[in-house]
């Protein structure tokens, strides 16, 4: 053993071959803190003072490779001044240099995921082997930054600049036959054979059958492209890439404009070019919101850890209700590998339903993603039923009848007496007080909210609803199902609409308040959609549904009725009482035609404008600040009152409740960030401008203290 430290140690076998193990103590994965890689240093110090050794390969002793730098550590560097920070990736670079220059074949053994600085390792070394299952890349981007240990200078050279921007830009994990197909490793081996594979190349090159010296030359010297050839290059992936990230997330567009300079330049020069850039983008906004969902991501994820660890597993589900919603629950618990019945008291239903989990499953094996014998096997998890015949063993129950009190109270008390006593019983109601509906129930310790959004199978969220009454035990049991599921759940505590639906209203009440000014609902879909939402407000209300919306906007007029109450008919109300549904019946705000692969396609039909007519006020000028603001205003103040009133626990389970669950645009980091960011007074101050417009856009009062003393939610 030539070095032993807590995170990597060095040992050399009688035939002169080192080995690096990656293995930080008490951490169930490798990751880049200061501590691995200044013993990573001082290893490869330690390698370079030791005679007669023919190759390293470096290799983990853990099942990951080595996941990436520590968010929680790295993201202090970018506190630093300029100069200071470009020290830091200085350092580094120094690390991996020295790695490269080493007078011997280096071999990275990839025996499981290696991301991030985790890769700019392996780029390092001369040779890659990579396990079949393992899986690599680079995803900085989705952080607001790009590569900085060297991985935007060794990938274009390893992989062709058009391959190397698809694979930073996208940020994607990359498949090992993918990996091999662009030539970003020489190996594909089963995972017990990684370390003898690399092994193996370590001779062929001391056979004289692969020459390394010949591959450091070429990666290290410039690329030469002709002015023709490099246009062609960067003109097509540019086009690509910018339609994709759009003008709010920088971090592609600039590691694109990075590595066209770098590949005309040599090794050393290309390193300060990706130096000046990261430094760029990790002093912008948006990487400190996108660095902040992460570690707000990486927050909700341990909270439900701690409430799932005590529950005992689900082992039998049931959804009652079929049609769009129950399939798409049947689904995503039969894919995750739990059964569940899908009951309903039609049989058309139940053919509506398994016919959407059908379909979903067909889509994940025509996508590859599944086999046809995994999808026909996961598909006979789900079992309709037109009975309670087989509910004594179940274990938990989601609720999925329709948005209407009595009918859930019934369903729900008809239920409690067929299922066993410590059997969980939720409701995927999206506003109805779950306190309300336990008052029929012989249980409701046993009772709890468990609320999926519509796509169930794209979209992450659930909330889970703490009812007065709701126990310690339904909530894990709850929260542990919904991360089998595979989704992100967000505990909540009771009130009309709960968090995401609680706060969208005042969203979409914003919207009614312009549409009786006058304004044009598309310039305002428009104008939203160009603020970063993944569609403007007419357009989702009629995703959601019209009906959907006028029913839940009477429970929450009901619930808040001096601040969500309003006076005549506004615009979904008019559109309800025409039976314009939105996209479930072709006709919304817009009009809709299936396209040729099915999915409704969104039209404008001049007759709208006369329809909409009758609820028109008077007529106001709008500018895209006043539209932003109106419609921003009452969503920020609402996520507030939801905080204030211990709705939702904290403000990282409130912006990624609002991301997961609405669409929220990442780019600003959640609604609270993004008043963090703004700083309280001025957003106080920008609020007080539209005060005439009601008690939506006025701050509560613990706002203008916190404006006061210069308060975040997020804290220093």
């Amino acid at each position: 053993m030539i070095f032993e430290g807590q995170a990597v140690k060095v040992a050399v076998d009688d035939a002169g071959v080192a080995t690096v193990t990656l293995d930080l103590v008490g951490e169930s994965v490798n990751k880049f803190n200061s501590l691995t890689l200044g013993e990573l240093a001082k290893a490869v110090d330690a390698l370079k003072h030791t005679a007669d050794i023919k190759g390293v390969i470096f290799s983990s002793a853990k099942d990951v490779f080595v996941v990436g730098a520590d968010i929680t550590e790295f993201t202090t560097w970018f506190k630093l001044d300029d100069e200071e920070l470009a020290d830091k990736l200085r350092d580094a670079h120094a690390i991996f240099n020295t790695i490269s220059d080493l007078p011997y074949p280096t071999v990275a053994a990839i025996n499981g995921i290696a991301l991030g600085g985790g890769m700019e390792l392996c780029l390092a070394c001369d040779y890659r082997v990579m396990a079949d299952t393992a899986k690599i890349g680079l995803p900085e981007t989705q952080l607001g930054i790009y590569p900085g240990w060297g991985g935007s200078v060794r990938l274009p050279r390893l992989i062709g600049p058009d391959n190397a921007c698809e694979w930073i830009c996208g940020g994607a994990q990359k498949r090992s036959a993918d990996a091999f197909k662009d030539g970003a490793v020489d190996a594909v081996v089963p995972a017990t054979k990684v370390n003898d594979s690399a092994r193996h190349l370590i001779q062929q090159v001391l056979d004289g059958k692969l020459d390394y010296h010949a591959r450091r030359a070429e990666l290290r010297a410039p690329m030469v492209f002709s002015p023709i050839e490099k246009m062609m290059i960067f003109e097509s992936v540019r086009g690509v890439v910018g339609a994709k990230a759009g003008k709010h997330y920088p971090a592609p567009m600039l590691v694109i404009k990075t590595i066209e300079k770098g590949i005309s330049q040599d090794m050393e020069k290309a390193l300060d070019t990706e130096i000046k850039g990261f430094i760029k983008l990790a002093k912008g906004p948006v990487a400190k919101s996108l660095v902040n969902l992460f570690l707000s991501d990486q927050q909700i994820k341990k909270i439900a850890g701690k409430y799932a660890k005590n529950a005992t597993p689900v082992k039998q589900a049931a959804v009652l209700g079929a049609g769009i919603m129950g399939g798409g629950v049947a689904y995503q618990s039969a894919s995750r590998g739990t059964p569940i019945i899908m009951k309903d008291i039609r049989p058309e239903a139940l053919e509506l339903g398994l016919s959407e989990a059908n379909k979903l499953f067909n889509g994940q094996v025509e996508r590859g993603r599944l086999t046809t014998d995994k999808a026909f096997k996961a598909m006979n998890g789900i079992v309709p039923a037109l009975s309670y015949g087989e509910f004594e063993h179940v274990d938990l129950v989601v609720e999925a009848v329709v948005e209407n009190v009595k009918i859930k109270k019934s369903v729900l008390a008809e239920v409690e007496s067929k299922i066993t006593d410590d059997a969980i019983l939720t409701s995927n109601t999206s506003t109805i007080s779950i306190t309300e509906l336990a008052k029929d129930l012989k249980r409701p310790e046993n009772f709890c909210g468990m609320h999926f959004f519509n796509p169930v199978h794209r979209m992450p969220l659930v909330e889970v609803i703490r009812g007065e009454k709701t126990s310690d035990a339904a909530i894990a049991k709850t929260v542990a199902y919904a991360q089998a599921m595979g989704k992100t759940p967000v505990v909540v505590n009771d009130c009309p609409g709960f968090l995401v639906n609680r706060v969208l209203f005042p969203y979409f009440a914003g919207f009614s308040l312009m549409m009786q000014e006058g304004a044009d609902f598309q310039v305002v879909d428009k104008t939203m959609e160009k603020f970063g939402w993944p569609m403007g407000p007419a357009y989702l209300l009629d995703v959601v549904g019209v009906d959907t919306a006028f029913h839940a906007d009477q429970v929450m007029a009901e619930g808040f009725p001096d601040r969500m109450k309003h006076e005549g008919k506004n615009a979904v109300d008019r559109l309800f009482e025409l039976e314009r549904f939105g996209q479930k019946n072709g006709k919304g705000f817009y009009t809709y035609e299936a396209d040729r692969r099915g999915k409704p396609k969104k039209i404008f039909n001049d007759e709208i404008n006369e329809i909409l007519a009758p609820v028109v006020t008077s007529q106001t000028e709008l500018s895209e600040d006043d539209i932003i603001a109106r419609m921003m205003i009452p969503l920020c103040i609402e996520t507030v009152r939801c905080v204030e009133e211990n709705i939702v626990a904290s403000a990282a389970e409130a912006d990624m409740g609002l991301i997961y669950g609405i669409g929220f645009p990442p780019y600003l980091g959640g609604a609270l960030h993004y008043l963090d960011q703004m700083g309280l007074q001025a957003f106080c101050d920008l609020a007080d401008k539209y005060s005439h417009l009601g008690k939506l856009y006025e701050p509560t009062a613990k706002m203008r203290a916190m404006a006061t003393n210069n308060y975040t939610y997020y804290g220093a």
